[in-house]
């Protein structure tokens, strides 16, 4: 009878998931919706198939473990420490204002201090999978934005993993009754965990793995990865007597630090991927309508937290630490919502017993609507500063809150006897084309919206404005009305578009060469002003067109021809293929 409930439940779960995810993400919404909303449907609240919740509650556990093994896995001190300077006092900062509201308004409600204060951190912390998602829509992941966010969010999680820890040191029923004893106790355990995984495991992990590999078995080396998270994190509690989620995440750092860390990403992570579904499937079978039309108002200011409060505290923060106000919009915008943490410090405050029942009503109400609304909001961002923009007095808050590097075009000449071309974007190519620009008469003023690379060019003496180039103002300082030329040398540069036609405007005779990674946009990008466009699917396919008549015997000149008439084709006249 266990055995057909199991599979009732898998398969029922599974199903619903598919089809609700399906349908949200066709809707142009999070998936995770979706999976709240089978988790709803196969609940005791609705009608028809009620899926087995105390097993559903088990397999979820699993989702949980492998969840935190990836985020464990794609840690990376380096990422974190590049953006340290923004992304941990800003988290601190955040988290604690949000915290702090949530707080009082449970308190406010008539919750216990407790209760409000693992409500606060449940509403304080954003989805990553949400986060992640959004920037990858709006090609933003691999942009200053995406990297403050991405930095941001790692900060809330180590946050998340600190309290999943503590809580259960401060509130179990094991929980020493002087609170001092209970952190010191609970600090001792999570060293000697860290010290055993990440120092012994760095040692045997990696040459476990590199003995599993040489088998050449696919399915070897996942179970091997599998069994390595799931193993750590059962052994953290069993041994160490704290939470499953700290040793699946440091059992994801020491993989992630190995040479394995892409394979495991690759083989391993789909596995997680379906046991997380059953976890936001399984916190959906929590709702309970009754208890959520009890409390309208909680939500309504829940949500009101997550959208403006958070955000608000984010913008002001960023903005503080001289931050360009569409990064500080950016940034807040991705994290007005909550996830799938949320959810995980929720169970465990009913575990705990400090949650009253209707919390996870409210935080599931709460993440639907935010992970909804958050790609609205965050595509809202840009448009809110153009409209900020007109007003005197929020151009008068700019002048004193933008950097000097911003306000003060550059800190070098330009050569008056040279042509002047302008490079958006300092990455590798846009270090390439500088370099070659300026070896071939040209003087290259680089525009890039990253504070570091601006100031380590401006200690090189180097021209360089940092700033947005959507902003007329911004290309006006790098000599957009008397350049020659205009590069813009990144693939994920915000506003392309935007940035040739006010180009063009202020300066009828510039030639503009843009880059795109995909064939589809060149005919806007063209249509915008753009003189040449290269995108890298055409340049690819080019690459690999000549290699391949090379390999066969063709000649130069049948090569030549053949790369003129493909170029042709898919750059000529801007079509897509």
């Amino acid at each position: 009878m266990h055995n057909i409930d199991l599979i009732l439940t898998l398969v029922g779960g599974f199903s619903a998931a598919l089809v609700l995810g399906f349908i949200t993400h066709k809707l142009g919404l999070s998936p995770i919706v979706g999976y709240l909303i089978a988790g709803i449907a196969v609940g005791p609240q609705t009608p028809g198939f009620v899926a087995n919740r105390e097993m559903a509650d088990q397999l979820a556990e699993i989702g949980v473990v492998l969840l935190m093994f990836g985020v464990g896995l794609q840690f990376h001190f380096k990422e974190l420490l590049a953006v340290r300077r923004i992304a941990i006092p800003g988290a601190i900062v955040q988290s604690a204002v949000a915290t702090g509201l949530g707080a009082l308004v449970a308190h406010a409600f008539g919750w216990s201090w407790a209760a409000g204060f693992i409500f606060g951190l449940a509403i304080a912390v954003a989805s990553t999978v949400v986060l992640t998602r959004v920037l990858v829509d709006n090609n933003e992941l691999h942009t200053p934005t995406g990297h403050i966010a991405i930095g941001w969010l790692v900060m809330e999680d180590l946050f998340t993993v600190f309290a999943l820890v503590m809580l259960p040191a401060i509130f179990g029923e094991n929980a020493q009754q002087n609170l001092v004893m209970s952190f010191a106790v609970a600090g001792i355990k999570i060293v000697a965990l860290v010290l055993v995984t990440i120092v012994g495991g760095g040692f045997i992990i990696p040459r476990f793995l590199t003995y599993i590999a040489h088998t050449g078995s696919r399915e070897l080396f996942t179970l091997a990865i599998l069994a390595t998270a799931l193993g750590i994190a059962v052994s953290s509690t069993l041994l160490f007597g704290v939470s499953m989620a700290l040793g699946a995440f440091l059992a994801g750092m020491v993989v992630g630090r190995s040479d394995f860390s892409l394979r495991a990403a690759n083989e391993a992570l789909p596995m997680r991927d379906a046991f997380a579904v059953l976890f936001f499937v399984s916190v959906g079978m929590l709702f309970n309508f009754n208890s959520l039309l009890d409390n309208p108002l909680l939500v309504i200011v829940t949500v009101a937290i997550i959208v403006v409060g958070k955000p608000l505290a984010a913008f002001l923060i960023i903005v503080a630490m001289k931050y360009p106000v569409r990064v500080a919009l950016a940034v807040s915008a991705a994290l007005a919502q909550i996830g799938e943490f949320s959810f995980i410090l929720a169970v465990l405050g009913e575990k705990l017993k400090i949650l009253p029942p209707q919390a996870a009503n409210i935080l599931m109400a709460a993440a639907i609507i935010t992970i909804t609304m958050n790609p609205l909001i965050f595509r809202s961002a840009a448009p809110l500063e153009k409209w900020l923009r007109r007003f005197a007095i929020f151009r008068s808050i700019l002048r004193f809150a933008e950097p000097a590097d911003m306000q003060s075009a550059l800190e070098t000449g330009v050569d008056p006897d040279k042509r002047e071309a302008i490079v958006i974007g300092y990455g590798p190519v846009g270090r390439t084309v500088a370099r070659l620009l300026a070896a071939n008469g040209f003087t290259p003023m680089v525009i890039d919206l990253n504070l570091k690379t601006a100031r380590e060019l401006k200690k090189r003496n180097l021209p360089v404005v940092y700033g947005d180039a959507s902003h007329a103002e911004i290309l006006k300082k790098a000599g957009g009305e008397t350049a020659d030329i205009l590069i813009l040398s990144s693939s994920s540069i915000t506003g392309g578009k935007e940035i040739i036609r006010e180009a063009k405007a202020m300066n009828p005779k510039i030639r503009i060469l843009a880059r795109t990674a995909y064939l589809r946009e060149i005919h806007d990008l063209r249509a915008a002003g753009a003189d040449a466009v290269f995108a890298g699917e055409g340049e690819v396919a080019l690459s690999i067109t000549e290699y391949i008549m090379a390999a066969f015997g063709a000649t130069p000149e049948q090569i030549e021809r053949e790369r003129e008439r493909v170029h042709t084709k898919l750059f000529g006249a801007g079509e897509e293929t």
